[in-house]
């Protein structure tokens, strides 16, 4: 027998609808090896994109934004940012001076110790050439009484010319067109010895063919090697002028940034002193007076070498080029002279008119007085001070009587009187040869050269000195720099603490 419970029932309207136990149910099975499922605590599968409604995901550099936003709402937060900036464009204001400047002063001193030395090294190897000829026409005119200094001169400049070779193909790249040209020349300097020595052993016999062998060694030097010679010497030239416009430039984003650099530590210690009264800031200061430093020393010292370099070129380099050209023609109108008698009449020239015609070197004699007289007037404009007049004038006066000598030799070989015309030429001093005009112009135009030389090394030596400790005091300066704009900026930090 039940009995009902006891109790009285639940008041009405309060009471709730009993909601039946559900059992613990088990999640889903876990895959072999413990890993957790592909669905979170929720539920929902990790990765899915957020349910609508719901907030998207921040990325790191948004939230870093907005941080740096609440911070810049702060004074302190605004001083570390200043700080931050400044430090940045003083360190980057040292780095891109130290950088120009070392690629300017690298150029600089390929300027002095490389491409102007190998210049005057290709200008050695075309004049050394170009004498060798000379003297061998001299020495082959003389026959038997060819003069041992004249038989030395020949030599030397063929060990010259070879020494120099060897110079110049240690300092080419190898395969480029110069290491090309120099091999060249290294294969026709023997054959042209050859034709020289084969030529004095039939002329020291009395053969005919002597004179055959010296003008073909001649048109050997003449169409082959001088012309190599050349382009070996324009093309180090222009190494030379590339360097230059390397080294010469002002480096105006170093200037730039240095500007930026200074007027932003002005900024910030106007900023300061307008928010504490203060007038000096020793950290801010001293960037500011590291930063000026390093702009002056910039901005005066590329200028005194920019204008160091400029000098180097205007009256060393194209003083040097103009003599060098003149020297050569000197050279080239002396062996022409010479076989215009060795030839006598062989070799003939039709002129421009079509009816006459001319010695053949008689007609390159006249060509290569003109280039000198043209280079003889241009040294002497380009010549600023009277050691590098003197030579050049006295340069100009053998050149003038040389042409008379050589129209009164002229005359007596168009008359049929050799021997007067080979004593006009390479006579004794008595007689008042052309030998001893040419023997005056090539000396004086030696000395001017050496003159020249003296005054490239030293306005470019002075241009290479200015920019000397530069690229590292600058880096140097601009690292203290910085450190003095952070320090300034800590010093009022300290005092929000």
């Amino acid at each position: 027998m039940t009995h009902p419970p006891k109790g009285s029932p639940a008041p009405p309207g309060r009471g709730a609808p009993a909601i039946p136990a559900v059992p613990a149910q088990s999640g889903p099975p876990r895959p072999p090896g413990g890993s957790p499922s592909p669905q979170g605590e929720s539920g929902v599968p990790q990765g899915a994109p957020p349910a609508p409604g719901a907030a998207p995901r921040r990325t790191a550099w948004a939230e870093g934004v907005d941080r740096l936003r609440a911070a810049a709402t702060t004074e302190p937060g605004r001083l570390r940012i200043i700080g931050a900036v400044l430090a940045l464009i003083v360190v980057a204001f040292g780095a891109v001076t130290a950088w120009q400047m070392t690629e300017r002063s690298a150029a600089a001193d390929n300027v002095l110790h490389s491409s102007q030395p190998l210049s005057a090294s290709a200008a050695d190897i075309y004049r050394s050439l170009a004498d060798a000829n000379t003297a061998a026409s001299s020495g082959f005119l003389a026959g038997g009484q060819e003069t041992k200094a004249s038989r030395d001169r020949y030599e030397e400049d063929i060990r010259t010319a070879a020494a120099k070779l060897i110079t110049a193909a240690n300092n080419s790249e190898p395969g480029s067109p110069s290491a090309r040209t120099i091999t060249q020349l290294n294969e026709l300097l023997p054959e042209y010895k050859g034709l020289i020595e084969r030529a004095r052993a039939n002329n020291r016999q009395g053969y005919p063919l002597g004179g055959a062998y010296l003008r073909y060694a001649n048109d050997k030097m003449q169409n082959e090697m001088l012309p190599k010679a050349k382009s070996l010497y324009n093309r180090e030239n222009q190494r030379l002028s590339a360097d230059y416009a390397d080294a010469k430039p002002y480096p105006c984003a170093a200037i730039a940034l240095g500007l930026v650099a200074l007027g932003a530590l002005t900024w910030a210690q106007r900023r300061n002193y307008r928010r504490t009264n203060r007038v000096l800031n020793q950290g801010m200061a001293a960037a500011t007076a590291a930063s000026l430093v390093v702009l002056l020393w910039l901005t005066v010292g590329h200028t005194l070498a920019r204008s160091g370099l400029e000098e180097s070129y205007d009256h060393g380099v194209r003083s040097l080029n103009v003599l060098h050209a003149a020297q050569i023609a000197s050279l080239k109108a002396r062996g022409n002279e010479n076989l215009t008698l060795v030839s006598r009449g062989a070799e003939i020239k039709t002129l421009a008119d079509g009816k006459t015609t001319k010695d053949l070197y008689d007609y390159n004699f006249d060509q290569d007085m003109k280039t000198l007289t043209q280079g003889l007037a241009v040294a002497a404009r380009l010549a600023d001070d009277r050691s590098g007049e003197k030579p050049v004038q006295a340069a100009t006066a053998n050149m003038k009587v040389w042409k008379q000598r050589h129209a009164e030799a002229r005359r007596a070989d168009n008359d049929g009187e050799y021997q007067l015309a080979l004593d006009r030429v390479i006579g004794s001093p008595d007689k008042k040869p052309t030998g001893e005009c040419f023997d005056g112009v090539d000396k004086n135009l030696g000395i001017a050269l050496t003159h020249e030389e003296s005054e490239f090394q030293r306005a470019a030596g002075d241009g290479l000195g200015a920019m000397t400790g530069l690229p590292a005091g600058a880096a140097v300066l601009g690292v203290l720099a910085a450190a003095g704009a952070v320090l300034g900026i800590g010093r009022r930090l300290s005092e929000y603490r």
